[in-house]
């Protein structure tokens, strides 16, 4: 058996987070991800974002996005440098990019300007605004999109300010779509030979995932707010409750759980009570419904109320960032792995890729140093020393 992206080649001019991200998915699945990376500006910002570091260049934010990956120093604004472009694209599958949605095309990194090295090439442009339009020129940020595309308005208390997700959720699904959408036109490719551009911006996947609040609106006038407790705005029971000792997340989203969770609470009669018999009434009173819960709630901890509703009442604890990582399921499940340096002892524990291939170990490269593999991929396309030097010297690489 084989990784399921065995033999795929993507040539990545990447920085930061969504770009680095999709193509992560990428590089787990066993594609060769030829990190592209400017030696005149130091190489990928993310590198040096702390506050976190193992050394100079090389900050935890930087690993958790580049994994598995390789490091091709190459300033695109260097003429010198186009030539090695083309010459990287002639065995390649795709390129990805994350800039700015003007840069592509001034870069020389779009279908057009790379088809007569490759006319099978997919050159999948990742940008904050896409590249077309009154904002291609525009820089866009995570923050942004979530503000500007209505989730902050659903995030948070009602009586509170705005709020946004606690980690770049934007940036994280971008990278994500870009991912899918690569994969999908290398497929179209593939069978016809002949390749193409493709399109995602932040900007349209956070108005995406407004999901059904944006069905609401476009089709019935609903503007969606924040509901209180991270309330799901029309299923009850779901959302946050007190315990004796903090807080539970229960989230009974088919109406049988609800059943379930009155016998497990020591109230039966909930099931036909009037007040909450369907989601419909639930809804309609869920005030008292929550008062009725976290009366009984509250008399034991989260932990004893999860040992009781084990595999029979949809609930969760509320964890911080360390207790979510030391759990046992976790531990249990190996989803936090070491990731090794190449030629040395050292490792970088992260959180493992959400994908399993079964019977296959999915590679665990901690990610390259600055460059790392420049040298070796110009060799492959057949470069001898002395020109690879001659372009360094010329700041190409």
């Amino acid at each position: 058996m084989t990784l399921p992206l065995a033999g795929l080649t993507v040539i990545a001019i990447e920085q930061y987070g969504a770009g680095p991200w999709g193509s992560a998915y990428l590089a787990d699945l066993g594609a060769e991800v030829l990190k592209i990376e400017n030696p005149a500006d130091g190489g990928d910002v993310g590198r040096y974002v702390g506050p976190y570091f193992f050394g100079t260049g090389d900050s935890h934010f930087f690993q958790t996005f580049n994994r598995n990956k390789k490091s091709v120093t190459l300033n695109l604004k260097h003429d010198a440098a186009r030539g090695v472009l083309h010459d990287l694209a002639r065995s390649a599958d795709a390129v990805l990019d994350n800039l700015r949605g003007d840069l592509p095309r001034s870069l020389g990194v779009t279908y057009d300007d790379l088809k007569g090295a490759n006319p099978r090439i997919v050159c999948a442009h990742l940008s904050a605004y896409g590249r077309e339009g009154s904002r291609t020129n525009w820089p866009g940020y995570d923050y942004l999109m979530q503000a500007e595309a209505g989730l902050m308005s659903l995030t948070g208390e009602p009586d509170g300010p705005p709020c946004k997700f606690g980690v770049s959720i934007v940036d994280l699904v971008t990278g994500l779509t870009a991912a899918f959408a690569l994969l999908a036109a290398v497929t179209g490719a593939r069978a016809s030979g002949i390749g193409r551009d493709i399109d995602v911006c932040l900007f349209d996947v956070a108005l995406h995932n407004l999901n059904y609040p944006a069905t609401w609106y476009l089709n019935a006038g609903v503007v969606q707010g924040r509901e209180a407790r991270s309330a799901h705005p029309s299923l009850t029971p779901s959302q946050l409750y007190r315990t004796r000792d903090g807080w539970i997340m229960i989230m009974c989203n088919k109406e049988r759980f609800w059943g379930v969770l009155a016998e497990e609470l020591g109230h039966p009669e909930w099931r036909t009570d009037p007040r909450c018999a369907d989601f419909a009434a639930r809804l309609e009173h869920r005030t008292e419904v929550t008062e009725m819960l976290e009366r009984e709630l509250v008399r034991m901890d989260t932990r004893a109320w999860l040992a009781r509703f084990a595999g029979k009442v949809p609930a969760a604890p509320v964890n911080d960032v360390g207790q979510a990582l030391d759990s046992s399921f976790v531990r249990d499940q190996q989803r936090v792995a070491d990731y090794r340096y190449a030629g040395e002892q050292r490792t970088v524990r992260l959180v493992d890729g959400p994908i399993r291939v079964n019977g296959e170990e999915l590679p665990h490269a901690a990610a390259p140093k600055l460059g790392e593999h420049t040298d070796e991929v110009l060799r492959a396309l057949g470069y001898g020393d002395e020109r690879i030097a001659e372009l360094r010297a010329r700041g190409a690489i």
